[in-house]
C-alpha cells in the first residue's frame, strides 16, 4: 500500500506515520510545509526505512502536489496537513484560511487529476480521508453527544476554516466521484505533542515550577482520544469506511478541563516528587474568546462497522503521556526554547 500522508510531522500526522511505516509496513510519502508544530524529531523511529520518504512541501502549491502523486502514485491519501490551534486562530486567521481551506482545495484537485488517470480497478480501490475536527460541530450542552448528523455550527476562525475543508472534501465526492471518507475527532493527546496545548503545556509547566494557566473556571469539558487509539482508527476509516461517509472518532473520556489539570498534577506528583503539591500552581486566567462548553463525541458508527476500540482511557492514557514527556526531555527541551508557553489568542489581530 502506497499512502500520502499530509501534515506527517505534526502532532497526529507523525503518530499516524509511525504506525502505517512500523505496524502495517505501508510504504509512505509524508508531505509537510515544517511550519512552527512540524518536527522531524517526531519521526526518529523512522527516518532511513526504506518504506518512508519525507517531502518538504506546501500543500498550497499545486505544482509540488502534482508532482508529489506523479512520483508517488498514490493508492491513499490521508491528508492531516492544518492549522490546528484555536489561540492561534484568532490572532492569525489568515493562516488558517490560506492551509485549511485553499491547501484542502489544491489537494483535493490533485488527488481528483492523478486518480482520474488510473485504470478501473485502482481507481475503485483508491482513498481519500479528510481528517477534521469535532470543533465544527460548535459547543454541547450539559446533555448529549456529537453525531455525524450534528449540523456544523463552528466558532472559532480555526473550527470554520476546518468547517469548509470538510464541505470542500465531501462536494468533490458528490460532484466529482471522488472517493472521499472524512473523520472528525475529539481532542487528541499524547506523546511528541506541541507544548500550546493544555495537556504538554501544564505537564511541561508543572516541571518548571511554574502556572498552570486554566480559562475561566475550568468548567469547559472536553472528550480525550489518546493520539496512538486515533491512528488505528484512522488506517481502519481509510481501508474500510464507506466512500461518501463521515465517522466520528472518539475515547468516551470526558472531563473538565480543571480536572485534567489536576489529574496531571497528581500523576506528576507521584512519579516526579516536588517540595509541595502541584495544584497549588494553578491559575485561573481570562477565558478564551467564544470558547465552546462542551464537546463529546459519540462513536458509535465507527466501533460498530468497523469495530474499533479505543485501547487507552483518560487515566492510562495521560499516565502513559506524562511518563513519556518525563523520559523524553530530548524531544520538548528544543521546542521550549522556541515556545515557552506564553498565553495565546487574548484578542483578535
Amino acid at each position: 500500500m502506497r499512502v500520502i500522508v499530509t501534515g506527517g510531522a505534526g502532532f497526529i500526522g507523525s503518530a499516524l506515520v509511525r504506525h502505517l511505516v512500523i505496524e502495517r509496513g505501508a510504504e509512505v510519502l509524508n508531505i509537510d510545509a515544517m511550519t512552527y508544530a512540524g518536527n522531524l524529531a517526531s519521526l526518529r523511529d523512522v527516518a532511513g526505512r526504506a518504506n518512508y520518504r519525507f517531502l518538504k512541501a506546501d500543500i498550497c502549491d499545486s505544482a509540488a502536489m502534482a508532482q508529489a502523486f506523479a512520483d508517488f502514485r498514490p493508492e491513499r491519501v490521508m491528508h492531516l496537513a492544518a492549522e490546528s490551534h484555536v489561540d492561534r486562530s484568532i490572532t492569525g486567521a489568515a493562516d488558517f484560511i490560506r492551509t485549511n481551506v485553499i491547501g484542502t482545495f489544491t489537494l483535493l484537485e490533485a488527488a481528483r487529476s492523478h486518480w482520474e488517470g488510473l485504470e478501473t480497478a485502482a481507481r475503485e480501490a483508491f482513498r481519500f480521508l479528510h481528517v477534521s475536527t469535532d470543533e465544527v460541530y460548535g459547543s454541547l450542552g450539559t446533555e448529549g453527544l456529537f453525531a455525524e448528523t450534528t449540523p456544523y455550527d463552528p466558532s472559532s476562525p480555526y473550527s470554520a476554516s476546518k468547517a469548509s475543508s470538510d464541505h470542500l472534501a465531501k462536494a468533490w465526492h458528490r460532484t466529482y466521484g471522488l472517493p472521499v471518507v472524512v473523520s472528525n475527532c475529539s481532542n487528541n493527546y499524547g506523546p511528541y505533542h506541541f507544548p500550546e496545548k493544555l495537556i504538554p503545556l501544564t505537564i511541561l509547566n508543572a516541571l518548571a515550577g511554574q502556572a498552570l494557566p486554566v480559562y475561566g473556571k475550568g468548567e469547559n469539558v472536553r472528550d480525550w482520544l489518546y493520539v496512538e487509539d486515533h491512528a488505528r482508527a484512522l488506517d481502519l476509516i481509510a481501508a474500510r469506511g464507506r466512500v461518501g461517509e463521515t465517522y466520528n472518532v472518539g475515547g468516551r473520556n470526558e472531563r473538565r478541563n480543571i480536572d485534567v489539570v489536576r489529574r496531571i498534577c497528581a500523576v506528576l506528583d507521584e512519579l516526579r516528587p516536588g517540595a509541595a503539591p502541584r495544584e497549588e500552581l494553578i491559575a485561573f486566567v481570562a477565558d478564551r474568546p467564544g470558547h465552546d462548553a462542551r464537546y463529546a463525541i459519540d462513536a458509535s458508527r465507527l466501533e460498530g462497522e468497523l469495530g474499533w476500540r479505543a485501547q487507552e482511557d483518560f487515566d492510562s492514557g495521560i499516565a502513559k503521556t506524562v511518563a513519556w514527556y518525563l523520559d523524553n526531555a530530548w524531544w520538548w527541551e528544543p521546542l521550549r526554547e522556541r515556545y515557552a508557553g506564553e498565553r495565546l489568542g487574548l484578542r483578535a489581530g
